[in-house]
């Protein structure tokens, strides 16, 4: 039995990207809710949120192994969400988000080596041989 990730699994992956990058840009372009937010809960949320994008990176293009081309495609996308938002009146924008954004691409990154024993995401590393 073929243990690989299939191409409609992948494809799964790759339409949750998308919703998810979408959302981000979306909330990333909504005036602030809250007036006193929380700085610690905004980096922690961009942390959980590239950590997000990097493990559905990953998933929907397993021929490849999660490194610099990756990283480089979301710090790019992180980097653009900051420059949208220096051009918003209502909001600001931030190297320090960028570098959460870093922080979640560093802790997907570390966190592989566990995230390749879990059972449900263990196809993403057989090698398909057909």
């Amino acid at each position: 039995m073929d243990m690989s990730l299939r191409a409609n699994q992948v494809n799964v992956f790759r339409i949750a990207l998308v919703f998810v990058l979408m959302a981000i840009l979306i909330l990333a372009m909504l005036p602030n809710q809250s007036l006193g937010m929380d700085k610690l809960n905004d980096k922690l949320n961009h942390i959980v949120a590239f950590f997000t994008c990097a493990l559905l990176v990953d998933f929907s293009f397993p021929e490849t192994e999660f490194g610099f081309k990756k990283i480089i495609a979301l710090l790019g996308y992180g980097l653009l969400i900051e420059i949208i938002q220096w051009f918003l009146v209502y909001r600001s924008s931030s190297l320090f988000d960028l570098a959460a954004d870093a922080i979640g691409l560093l802790c997907y990154g570390l966190s592989l080596p566990l995230i390749k024993q879990l059972p449900i995401f263990k196809r993403r590393w057989v090698v398909d041989h057909g």
